[in-house]
């Protein structure tokens, strides 16, 4: 009788609410926070600390509250991050084989399918990654060299910048198209004219993904997947641009395959095909098409955007700096002068020039964050358990700003990599390319990179701001952390 009356005494909005109430009840109930778990601030019943943003000056923010490792909830999946140079190197070189795996993260596993470099896991991961690390050691230091790549790129960058004889120019894609020449002439066999507006809009359409994916709206994505895929939002846009992009590599895929001859490999596509056909008996490895398709795109983006990052910031602060912009330039005549181009052996010679370099990369503050990782064992990190499954994410910006490793970390100061001696000097803390079995797998290739294009263009041209327009030293956030966008002019020397 009791239950009937009550039954009968509920309409819809009664039984709205209390199903309402049932469902919180059981989102606290099922999420409550594991013990001695990292802390970190309260969240929302079913959407967790959705409107905490997930940039590297709020992740700063709640470590100085929390401490190096706290934790925030994105709808019912938790995170933790880990903060400070002494808690980063203990999650990525102390535990390596703790925070390894990849975890699924929505708005790129639409795209790579967990498939590729970055975002694989286990098996097929160790065996594409060592097939990419091998080979593209081969093309780039076996049959020609990576220093000739690129001192052949100087050349064409140098020429570029000339043409705009010294009026005020965007040097965004010319820089960006030079660096992702090197990777295209190791991956594709050929690199790309800078007036070629095929890979000019590849080139823009990956950098407006990279940009949209920082934003608060497309991190909405990752912790509400099977909702948002349905609506609109700039997670759309990413996937949309990425879309392109495949399309554009899986056409030099195509010809390769037209053109593929196993006896004759020019590039990592064709090395590739052939290891497709040896490990026909292995599909746990992944070595198809698909799979073939991810790693180019890996390989792309990671032998592109960053570098290319870098050396902008490089060259906003070298106008910002100009007294360090002519110690560069007074170094390298004294060592290059002007009858040749750098190369690779100059550089312990040039240790103000590389201190620059390595001061660009610390203030640049190019990848923030980074991609997580996750416990692929339960683990206790800084005293807090970290259940297996766990997603981990290393604020690399905290490492390069330490207060503890760096004597002036707000400061751009070139003598933080030179002893007393004025020899350049490595420093623990300087990680900008991560650590561990995850480290970047483009790095080689970046130090080559960022020196080679740096020493050539100062030695070549002074960078003067357009008058009244200094480019600003605050950057914009995306995935990445790049300069505004700026003109400047290049001034032959």
């Amino acid at each position: 009788m009791i239950f009937q009356a009550f039954f009968d005494c509920m309409n819809f909005t009664s039984w709205f609410l209390l199903s309402f109430v049932l469902l919180i009840l059981s989102d606290v109930i099922r999420n409550r926070r594991p013990r001695n778990f990292p802390p970190g601030p309260w969240a929302l019943p079913l959407l967790g600390n959705v409107f905490t943003g997930v940039d590297y000056k709020t992740m700063h923010e709640l470590a100085q509250k929390y401490g190096p490792v706290f934790s925030l909830r994105r709808g019912s999946e938790r995170m933790v991050f880990v903060a400070g140079y002494k808690m980063v190197k203990e999650a990525l070189v102390s535990q390596l084989d703790s925070f390894v795996d990849r975890p699924i993260i929505p708005l790129f596993h639409a795209v790579l399918k967990g498939l590729g470099i970055s975002m694989s896991n286990g098996y097929l991961w160790k065996k594409q990654r060592k097939f990419a690390n091998t080979h593209l050691r081969y093309f780039g230091e076996g049959q020609k060299s990576l220093e000739k790549y690129i001192e052949v790129e100087c050349n064409f960058l140098c020429e570029a910048f000339k043409e705009e004889q010294g009026r005020p120019f965007n040097p965004h894609y010319i820089m960006t198209n030079a660096v992702g020449n090197i990777i295209s002439s190791v991956v594709f066999g050929h690199r790309f004219e800078y007036t070629d507006p095929s890979f000019r809009k590849i080139l823009e359409l990956d950098n407006d993904a990279l940009l949209l994916a920082g934003s608060a709206q497309t991190q909405l994505y990752d912790a509400f997947p099977g909702l948002m895929k349905y609506l609109p939002g700039p997670h759309q846009t990413v996937h949309a641009n990425y879309r392109e992009i495949m399309t554009f590599l899986n056409r030099e895929i195509e010809k390769h395959q037209e053109e593929w001859n196993p006896d004759d490999p020019r590039d990592f596509i064709d090395a590739y095909l052939s290891e497709m056909e040896k490990k026909k008996e292995d599909p746990r490895a992944g070595f198809n098409t698909e799979t073939l398709l991810a790693c180019t795109l890996d390989l792309i983006e990671a032998g592109t955007e960053t570098s290319s990052t870098t050396l902008r910031w490089a060259l906003v602060f070298m106008i910002n700096y100009p007294e360090i912009q002519e110690k560069v330039q007074a170094e390298i005549d004294r060592v290059v002068g002007q009858s040749r181009l750098p190369t690779l052996t100059d550089r312990p010679k040039l240790p103000y020039t590389d201190a620059v370099i390595h001061e660009t990369q610390r203030v640049g503050n190019i990848v923030p964050l980074g991609l997580p990782k996750m416990a692929s064992k339960d683990s206790t990190l800084g005293g807090y358990f970290i259940p297996k499954g766990t997603a981990v994410t290393t604020i690399l910006s905290s490492v390069l700003f330490d207060k503890n490793e760096w004597e002036t970390p707000d400061v751009f100061n070139p003598e933080h990599f030179l002893d007393s001696e004025g020899k350049f000097q490595k420093r623990d803390a300087f990680l900008p390319f991560l650590a561990g079995k995850r480290v970047c797998i483009g790095e080689p290739l970046a130090k080559m990179e960022l020196f080679l294009f740096f020493a050539s263009l100062l030695q070549h041209f002074t960078f003067r701001p357009v008058p009244g327009k200094m480019p600003s030293l605050e950057g914009v956030l995306g995935f990445n952390n790049s300069p505004e966008e700026f003109r400047m002019q290049a001034v032959p020397r």
